[in-house]
């Protein structure tokens, strides 16, 4: 009842998967002799419509495979199936590399092709990026070899990481629990517990720290060679590039919360002090609930009708839309043993529709959670007729409507609420800002350090906890009791492992601090604001976050709009504050 339905992509590895899988092998060899004879404005008319039709199947193909292995690592018929699928990308590296090629060497006779053609008008924004960027294209061959290594080295060093941590399992009390399941106890309102679990936590990776960590200094020595040799000063340049951000609006964002650092250790250690701790907040207690007199959990049911009903007061297509992913099965609601941890929400636009991966376990965080992943599921039906090769959004304003949504079911439901249950609602929201913020920061610090010291030596586990460590000195500071802090957050964080997509972690602070800016426009113009903010969303997909912003009056470069979103951070503390001295 509560896992989702992947019907819509495919029933099972049957003979429709199978028709698409060959239909694809021929739309490969029908792009690398398209790419081979690229020539003139109608070659390139002819390739745009052959990537967006091959772009669609080979998405429905692989997101089925990824989908059906986040809920079961084991599954062997997935695991065949991508590992059969996986080398069929690889051929198309060579004739992506000369499609870009092409796209370089015609930067002269591409604005007239512009003018000329409404399909190539309406992929303009890609094309004119892949021109700007083509001084970091390597020659086809090596293109090629580089994306078929990839597979047999990034790619299964992620998969190593995902495998490992979705499989070992603890016991406490004779109950066995999986990793994501003993997370999930760093909210249970029995501090006991809470310590225990962290306890038992620290021990389970103890057995995989060593091959995760060369898993990860395997990554992220693949990233800083390829960074090398495409030009870039660093992993974080080729980033912010893929990010579409300037160095100025990240250096912005960072300026801004280094400055609100002791705003939220006043936090940590006033909600110290009220769980009784005099030396900061141990971190088995950062997520400690704070519960009514009447402690609540919550249904799936009871979060379908709060955020039903908190979309509502937004617009009627965000409703809508959530009533469909509640109906039609988009949502995979429960932990079990095999399926990964966290959240996702992976967008379809194929099929105008999305699938969400939660690990609800009944708190207000866990509908929270619920709200920023339907978020995304928004974003991607506001982009989803758009042409396939124009529905991919960069990781910072990803963020951006999921944690919008998160808003917007926050003030709905504070308007009913009690003090003890504003409490609840308050600190809950504190405490995610906190993540995305203090402990965003901390990865970010990490990840620096991880790729500099990795271009001149491997870091053993010893060495990756000592960098994870003073990390979170660095931000959390006296806020968290250093002697109960997380060496091991590398290992649990994806984020870290993919040889595609580094550094995601300030994405989070800059979709989440966006969005409080974005919400406090919403809250000034009210109705008004809406088709706004579809328009923005709608221009992610081609315009940088700078221009993004600037649909809304907003600039990124300066540290003072930053800092206007944590002046509403400071004030929620305040407000904590005030109702926990009651």
């Amino acid at each position: 009842m509560y896992t989702w339905s992947l019907d819509a992509l495919y029933s099972d590895f049957n003979e429709s998967f199978d028709n698409d899988v060959n239909r694809l092998k021929s739309q490969i060899q029908a792009m690398q002799e398209s790419a081979a004879s690229l020539e003139t404005m109608e070659d390139l008319e002819a390739w745009l419509k052959l990537d967006a039709e091959t772009s669609a199947n080979a998405q429905s193909l692989f997101s089925y495979i990824s989908l059906r292995l986040s809920t079961n690592t084991t599954d062997i018929e997935s695991n065949n199936a991508y590992g059969k699928l996986q080398p069929l990308v690889t051929e198309m590296s060579k004739p992506y590399a000369q499609f870009k090629a092409f796209i370089a060497h015609h930067g002269d006779a591409l604005e007239s092709w512009i003018a000329s053609s409404p399909l190539i008008a309406e992929h303009a924004f890609m094309l004119r990026e892949i021109a700007s960027e083509s001084k970091h294209l390597l020659n086809d061959d090596v293109e090629e070899v580089i994306a078929k290594m990839k597979m047999n080295a990034s790619s299964n060093w992620s998969k190593l990481q995902g495998h490992l941590t979705s499989q070992i399992t603890t016991e406490i009390d004779g109950k066995t629990y999986t990793l994501s399941s003993i997370r999930n106890l760093a909210y249970s309102p029995d501090a006991a517990t809470r310590k225990i679990a962290y306890e038992k936590e620290l021990e389970m990776y103890q057995g995989i720290e060593d091959a995760v960590a060369f898993a990860l200094n395997s990554i992220k020595g693949e990233v800083n060679t390829l960074s090398e040799m495409r030009g870039y000063e660093s992993a974080l340049e080729k980033t912010l590039a893929d990010s579409r951000l300037s160095k100025e609006t990240l250096d912005a964002l960072i300026a801004a919360i280094e400055s609100y650092l002791p705003v939220f250790r006043k936090y940590l250690n006033h909600k110290a002090t009220l769980f009784g701790h005099e030396n900061g907040l141990p971190w088995y207690d950062l997520f400690a609930p704070f519960e009514t007199k009447n402690p609540k959990t919550y249904t799936i049911e009871d979060s379908r009708t709060m955020i039903l009903d908190s979309f509502g007061t937004f617009s009627s297509d965000l409703h809508d839309m959530a009533q469909r992913a509640y109906d039609e099965k988009w949502i995979d609601f429960l932990p079990r043993e095999g399926k990964r941890g966290g959240a996702f929400c992976s967008n379809q636009p194929q099929i105008k529709q999305s699938r969400i991966l939660t690990n609800f376990d009944g708190s207000m965080s866990d509908i929270i959670t619920l709200a920023h992943e339907l978020g995304h599921a928004y974003h991607g039906m506001l982009i989803e007729d758009l042409s396939i090769l124009n529905t991919d959004y960069t990781m910072p304003v990803a963020e951006t409507a999921s944690t919008f949504c998160e808003n917007v079911v926050l003030n709905a439901a504070l308007v009913e609420a009690s003090d003890e249950e504003k409490l609840v609602l308050i600190e809950n929201s504190i405490s995610d800002l906190a993540q995305i913020t203090v402990d965003i920061l901390s990865r970010y610090k990490f990840e620096s350090e991880v790729f500099e010291r990795r271009k001149t030596e491997f870091l053993f586990a010893k060495d990756l906890k000592e960098i994870m460590i003073q990390a979170q000195k660095d931000t959390y500071g006296d806020g968290l009791d250093q002697n109960y802090m997380h060496p091991y957050m590398w290992i649990n964080k994806g984020h870290y492992y993919s040889g595609g997509l580094s550094f995601y972690n300030f994405p989070y602070a800059f979709g989440g601090l966006f969005a409080l800016g974005l919400f406090g426009k919403y809250q000034e113009e009210g109705a008004a604001f809406v088709p706004q903010y579809q328009e923005l969303l709608k221009a992610t997909t081609t315009a940088s976050c700078e221009d993004v912003a600037a649909l809304a009056g907003i600039d990124v470069t300066s540290v003072t709009f930053w800092e206007s979103s944590l002046k509403v951070v400071a004030e929620r503390i305040e407000t904590f504050i005030a109702l926990t001295k009651k």
